[in-house]
């Protein structure tokens, strides 16, 4: 209880580090004056000596002054035209780009043509194919472009897959997976269930869930088996292509199935009381791995191993990985037990901005195939893609 309440505390409040004098640090812009924003990028760039979050912009001015004094932000753009101005803005180095779903391919090919790295939440756009374009702009540019799929820099689900890797439960069998918020943290207004801005749960809670599958089984589907969308039921909501929540099974390589249950406004459990779900369990011939809290690891999280022995018994132990350690296995000695998914991002990010080797990285192949199969999970749903960005990059 102390270890967590210490690392509750750093989490919010975490040692500030001043820019190092000898590197000129990365200065970053914010698009949009996101709820997001402060975990995933104000909140980190604190105890990181080499970022500055220099400027931020939104469309109301009021809103974007709000925000900077609040997070002590010292360059503001707001109006009509407040996102081109903080691109265009020389100062800038990376953008972060936490903007609704369907306005990330626009804005990040608009950073990426101002000479911008961006950061861009997930999921990174509408269709695979925009995501493609996002990559190519990024490449051509000679710019850092990455899809803030921000779980994937934890060690914890790192460890996971180091156990499936390792072969010490032998092959896997089946992956199981639910991912659900209770009804009632999203008002109907929410962007989420906006059909334009490409809401619905299979991209918010679903992105993370399929690529959670990917991650873990190094594999891509090779089909999908079923797929049945969950309407939201509310008088406020007509829009019939938002899925409130997605149930789909995929067939993986070597007769691997795979299940996916992600909601937005999951009923209520009250006995006990339940505010979410939010696990993923591996069954493999010689065991199984179940990981808790997977997105969230810092809060706190499980890894649970069920090992069946060649005797007939089955032992079980339970491992919690808050940093990499350089303990017997030689892991890269990297962060801290009270760093955010978010901060390991971060950490990567700007490594691969000062030319370093990042500890890891979600490359552009695993991006567009991620985002392919949300489309591949939607077609079969019946309710389709969401609808691409009416964006045209500028003929050269």
């Amino acid at each position: 209880m102390a270890s967590l309440v210490q690392r509750l505390y750093r989490v919010f409040v975490p040692p500030h580090q001043p820019p190092k004098v000898t590197n000129q640090p990365i200065k970053f812009g914010i698009l949009g004056a996101a709820n997001i924003a402060p975990a995933a990028l104000i909140i980190p760039a604190k105890s990181h000596a080499e970022v500055i979050v220099y400027a931020v912009a939104a469309r109301d001015q009021v809103k974007a002054e709000k925000f900077a004094k609040q997070h002590g932000i010292g360059k503001v753009y707001g109006g009509s035209n407040g996102y081109q101005q903080l691109l265009d803005d020389p100062e800038v180095d990376a953008i972060y780009n936490p903007l609704p779903n369907g306005l990330h391919f626009e804005w990040t090919m608009k950073a990426l043509l101002a000479g911008k790295h961006v950061l861009c939440e997930k999921p990174m756009a509408d269709t695979a194919e925009e995501v493609k374009q996002m990559f190519d702009l990024a490449e051509k540019k000679g710019l850092v472009l990455l899809e803030a799929f921000h779980y994937r820099f934890h060690p914890s689900i790192q460890r996971a897959k180091a156990i499936l890797d390792s072969g010490e439960l032998g092959k896997i069998k089946s992956i199981d997976l639910k991912f659900a918020l209770a009804a009632g943290f999203m008002k109907d207004s929410d962007i989420r269930f906006n059909f334009a801005l490409g809401g619905g749960a299979m991209m918010d809670l679903g992105c993370y869930s399929l690529n959670c599958i990917r991650y873990l089984s190094s594999s891509d589907p090779v089909s999908v088996v079923s797929a049945t969308p969950l309407s939201l039921k509310s008088a406020n909501i007509t829009e019939t292509k938002i899925d409130r929540g997605m149930s789909a099974t995929l067939a993986l390589p070597n007769d691997v199935l795979a299940s996916m249950d992600v909601d937005l406004a999951m009923p209520w459990e009250f006995f006990p009381p339940k505010l979410y779900k939010m696990w993923v369990e591996v069954k493999c011939e010689g065991g199984n791995v179940g990981v808790q809290n997977f997105v969230l690891p810092t809060f706190w999280h499980s890894i649970q191993v069920s090992n069946k022995a060649s005797g007939g018994t089955t032992t079980q132990r339970v491992e919690k990985v808050y940093k990499f350690a350089d303990d017997q296995s030689k892991v890269l000695d990297l962060g801290e037990d009270w760093w955010l998914t978010y901060r390991y991002q971060l950490e990567a990010f700007v490594d691969k901005l000062k030319g370093r080797t990042p500890q890891t990285w979600v490359t552009r192949e695993d991006s567009i195939a991620n985002m392919q199969w949300i489309e591949n999970i939607y077609e079969k749903a019946g309710i389709g893609s969401r609808p691409r960005s009416s964006y045209v990059l500028p003929a050269e």
